[in-house]
């Protein structure tokens, strides 16, 4: 019989490497001309009927008789919050490399323990404090050598999805705790799904004339990025639990660089894997500082990764 632990990192593994692949399959959806809202709404729109289906054919996971859907914060965490965090993040990759931008996703555990503090008046031990110096350091590593040749736009585009991930993360455990995971992403994608159809139908962004490569990356984002990586996160997460899955999914970044360097001849120097490594090591000891104060899901995901 297989480990219980070993079954829920196998399946915690699979989900990151699912949603490593976004900034990937989103550059071979931009080669070919697809424009962020589509490729957003038509993203969501897949995950928000697949988890309506699977949420209203198991019992598993209704609700309890008498419990109430809180939709406002519902509609402020999907349809503003992950609304902001997606469209940043992918407008991201547009302007530098899809590595680059998922090490500066990662740093949203640094935001998450600095709006902990000054939302919820979580301590900042010394432990968090010196990981948030080393994500700083490793950042400072990794972007030091090329700082002159990328857009700065795509670097604050990537750092406002860390932030606006993170008040998501924050917001969504304050307000969300009684709805199970798979209750508050169906209404978080519905939501998102709506905001993109309206922003994108008033702004002329919505097109669905596309060639086969740009279906191709569409249907993968959805159904390999989104789908496929929050079962697989939801089923690990039963068998593991929220912190050891939430540090086990910083695994993301480091699949997103292999696979960049892969498929889109992306590279790094020895000295920004270094920092890369530092960033990521430092967001590790974050979430394992906050999972020994208290077990504290991630996202909405809520406990969750990012369906960034």
């Amino acid at each position: 019989m297989v480990n219980r632990f070993y079954l829920g990192a196998f399946f915690v593994f699979l989900s990151a490497s699912g949603f490593a692949m976004i900034p990937i399959f989103a550059t071979f959806a931009y080669r070919a001309e697809v424009s962020v809202f589509t490729l957003l709404f038509l993203r969501f729109l897949l995950a928000a009927v697949f988890f309506l289906i699977y949420l209203f054919a198991g019992k598993k996971h209704s609700l309890k008789s008498g419990s109430k859907i809180p939709y406002f914060p519902l509609f402020i965490l999907g349809g503003v919050l992950y609304t902001l965090q997606s469209l940043t993040f992918f407008s991201s990759v547009q302007y530098i490399p899809s590595g680059l931008a998922s090490l500066l996703l990662y740093t949203f555990p640094i935001f998450v323990a600095l709006l902990s503090f000054l939302i919820d008046k979580e301590r900042l031990t010394v432990h968090v404090l010196a990981s948030i110096v080393l994500s700083i350091v490793g950042l400072a590593l990794a972007m030091g050598k090329i700082v002159g040749e990328i857009n700065p736009l795509g670097v604050v585009l990537a750092l406002s999805a860390a932030v606006c991930y993170s008040l998501y993360i924050v917001i969504g455990n304050r307000v969300v705790k009684q709805l199970s995971p798979v209750v508050t992403t169906a209404f978080i994608t519905v939501f998102a799904t709506v905001s993109f159809f309206f922003i994108g139908l008033s702004t002329g962004s919505l097109t669905f004339q596309m060639s086969g490569q740009g279906w191709a990356a569409v249907a993968a984002t959805a159904l390999v990025c989104t789908i496929l990586s929050l079962v697989t996160f939801f089923r690990g997460l039963e068998l593991i639990g929220s912190t050891k899955a939430s540090i086990l999914s910083m695994l993301e970044p480091v699949v997103t660089i292999s696979m960049a360097f892969l498929l889109l001849g992306e590279r790094l120097t020895g000295l920004q894997m270094v920092g890369a490594l530092a960033v990521i090591s430092g967001a590790i000891w974050i979430v394992v500082g906050q999972g020994r104060q208290k077990q504290q899901p991630r996202d909405g995901q809520q406990p969750g990764a990012p369906m960034p």
